[in-house]
């Protein structure tokens, strides 16, 4: 090759490499104590202020409350703790559980909260490599997490939990929310153990996936006392004035509007009676 050729190739090389993008600014965590990751730019955006409610306020779960606050305080000191998946009935404080317990430890510990949403779960190999050398330890959190028939993104959260070459680095842990206890719908798994040559085989496939979490707090429906001692307890908190009975009897038909009771319909009820009474939930 001539020196006219090189000389050549080395400005093509050159104008390239002022075309390319420039490799994306190192994360400073020190500015907020959650983020949220952005796959396409794979950046984590801060969040100035993160939605969630006192760990206090939180009835009805005390044994839920109790578990996943051991299990994060541990990891939070640099202790050996689990994956946690947060399973079971709607609207019963699974991620708001998350939310508080980090809110609480954060107080005390270097402790972040990345989120990173149902749709991006495939990037989560890169979001944990871009966590390994970070001098903060994390929670990385996914709400709502499941996967339908015909997905495999389910495989990238396998590896990247406990599989791969590298494997989860020591500094984060993952959370995750869900209806399903085995993250895939029961006909799904079915379907596999119909068609496999060995459906025992195939069917351990799916479940073993739910068993990358050696954390699994159920949640369930509450029941009318608990329901009620959600939302006395939200009313003391925010100095709702109104008469014990007449709120109780509101409360119970605002349930039975909704068709369930839940921590959720409590809080939706308790904003409507703070509206009524002209108070501000703050």
């Amino acid at each position: 090759m001539s020196d006219l050729d090189s000389a050549l190739l080395l400005r093509i090389a050159e104008a390239l490499e002022r075309l390319a993008p420039p490799p994306p600014p190192a994360p400073d965590f020190s500015t907020a104590e959650a983020f949220t990751w952005r796959a396409a730019a794979a950046a984590f955006e801060p969040v100035e202020a993160v939605n969630r409610v006192d760990l206090a306020l939180l009835e009805g779960i005390d044994r839920a409350r109790d578990l996943l606050f051991a299990n994060t305080e541990r990891f939070a000191k640099g202790l050996p703790a689990n994956n946690a998946l947060l399973w079971g009935a709607r609207g019963m404080g699974k991620s708001s559980l998350v939310k508080a317990v980090h809110g609480a430890l954060a107080k005390l510990w270097p402790l972040r909260l990345i989120e990173i949403h149902r749709e991006d779960i495939q990037s989560l190999p890169a979001l944990l490599a871009s966590l390994r050398k970070a001098s903060f330890r994390f929670i990385v959190f996914c709400d709502d997490l499941s996967f339908d028939a015909a997905e495999t993104s389910y495989k990238s959260l396998k590896a990247a939990l406990e599989g791969g070459l590298e494997g989860r680095p020591d500094n984060a842990l993952f959370y995750a929310t869900s209806n399903r206890r085995h993250l895939l719908p029961r006909d799904m798994m079915e379907n596999e153990g119909a068609t496999a040559i060995n459906p025992g085989e195939a069917v351990e496939e799916k479940v073993s996936l739910s068993d990358r979490f050696g954390l699994w707090i159920g949640f369930h429906n509450c029941s009318q006392d608990d329901y009620l001692e959600m939302v006395f307890g939200y009313m003391r908190h925010y100095a709702l004035d109104a008469p014990a009975e007449s709120a109780r009897a509101e409360a119970l038909e605002w349930s039975i509007t909704r068709g369930s009771r839940s921590g959720r319909v409590a809080w939706q009820f308790i904003q409507d009676l703070a509206g009524r009474l002209g108070k501000t939930l703050k």
